[in-house]
């Protein structure tokens, strides 16, 4: 048997809830590729400063950082599937919002009501699915959820990148103009809707307690988590990876305009190249933890790897090179981030997943909290490379 074919074989046996998860996966993959594409061009084509950008865009995270914990114990109390759908709901039509509120305190509302909505939806993803698999298929199945997710956004980066000149010319705009970008977003922003169904649809496993089990508290739980060592290894390096993706990540579609002057089309297929190289990273990182018998040596070689490509990508004069080194850096270092998902829920025990998947998720958060308005001020005196050394 082949490792495609075997690979295909256990999808075809992820009983139906984990498929129909996949299926949402997909779909919202589809819609965030596209948001992320067009979201920076939209706020600058409004008359906004990137000192303001790098605020809105800190917001979602913001709302992670101080909401994250109370958004887990909420997921844990009232289940994964409720909390995904509420989570889910909430993110979508706060995105739809920014796109026609005009004053700057309430944008800045919004986007941290969306915060928190994306907060609750992602809080409550690494539990559910550790509930509908298996050791055998958890590894793929963690894989499968990132990298579908990215080659979903690789379609969506494909057509999204032509639809500011569709829209242009319908609306008799410049395709770079607020309008167009606006439409393209609202066209996201209703198809984002649909990743509801199939999470309506699913069931979610109940766990059942054993005769005389006693379900522990939540804030006993918490504090027990945060009293193990085990638990700050877990965190720290999150913390820092966080940062330093937090302050370059979000502004690639900048960085490309306006250092090597590439247009929308062009950057759409950029990103959509990229989401496919991760995407097929992502699906290979299985086989790499067979081949070395470890999740965690697989985690450090590929993100170590990683970072000779951030260079290329920071320093080439060549668009070309860049562009390669931006591929090739973002299929190694985001290959490992379902293999280190997987390795933290193995590691605790099933009453702390949520907890520690909350903490592991906010110690992440803080750096996308401050990172994109630091980057958003740095951008402005002294451009991008002292961002790339950063990270």
């Amino acid at each position: 048997m082949t490792a495609s074919t075997s690979t295909w074989q256990q999808i075809k046996l992820f009983p139906k809830s984990a498929r129909l998860f996949l299926l949402a996966t997909i779909i919202n993959g589809i819609i965030f590729s596209t948001w992320q594409l067009f979201f920076n061009f939209f706020i600058l084509a409004r008359g906004y400063e990137k000192d303001f950008l790098g605020l809105i865009n800190s917001m979602p995270s913001m709302a992670g950082l101080f909401l994250g914990i109370l958004m887990g114990m909420v997921s844990d109390r009232i289940g994964r599937k409720p909390a995904m759908i509420i989570g889910l709901t909430l993110s979508t039509t706060a995105m739809g919002l920014q796109l026609f509120v005009d004053s700057q305190i309430l944008m800045l509302m919004v986007a941290f009501l969306g915060g928190v909505g994306n907060s609750l939806f992602f809080i409550s993803q690494a539990p559910f699915m550790m509930k509908v698999t298996h050791s055998q298929n958890r590894s793929l199945m963690f894989s499968l959820n990132f990298g579908l997710s990215t080659l979903a956004g690789a379609v969506g980066n494909i057509f999204a990148g032509q639809m500011p000149g569709w829209f242009g010319g319908l609306m008799q705009v410049p395709s770079d103009s607020a309008q167009a970008y606006q439409m393209v977003l609202m066209v996201s922003v209703i198809l984002g809707f649909f990743a509801l169904i199939p999470i309506f649809i699913l069931k979610e496993p109940v766990k059942t307690l054993k005769l005389n089990e006693v379900k522990p508290s939540q804030w006993a739980m918490l504090k027990k988590t945060l009293k193990r060592s085990f638990t700050w290894k877990l965190v720290l390096p999150e913390m820092l990876l966080g940062f330093g993706a937090a302050i370059t990540i979000p502004y690639m579609n900048l960085y490309f305009s306006e250092t090597f002057q590439l247009k929308s089309n062009v950057l759409g297929a950029l990103f959509s190249l990229s989401a496919l190289f991760v995407g097929i990273g992502s699906i290979l990182g299985p086989r790499l933890v067979q081949k070395f018998n470890s999740k965690i040596r697989v985690v450090v070689m590929t993100q170590a790897s990683s970072l000779v490509f951030l260079l290329v990508l920071a320093f080439s004069p060549f668009a070309w090179l860049a562009a390669i080194g931006y591929l090739l850096r973002g299929m190694l270092m985001n290959m490992a981030v379902p293999l280190y998902n997987a390795f933290c829920m193995e590691n605790v025990s099933e009453n702390e997943q949520g907890v520690v998947n909350n903490l592991i998720s906010n110690s992440w958060t803080a750096g996308w909290a401050i990172g994109p308005f630091l980057s958003g001020l740095i951008q402005i005196h002294y451009g991008f490379q002292p961002l790339f050394l950063t990270t």
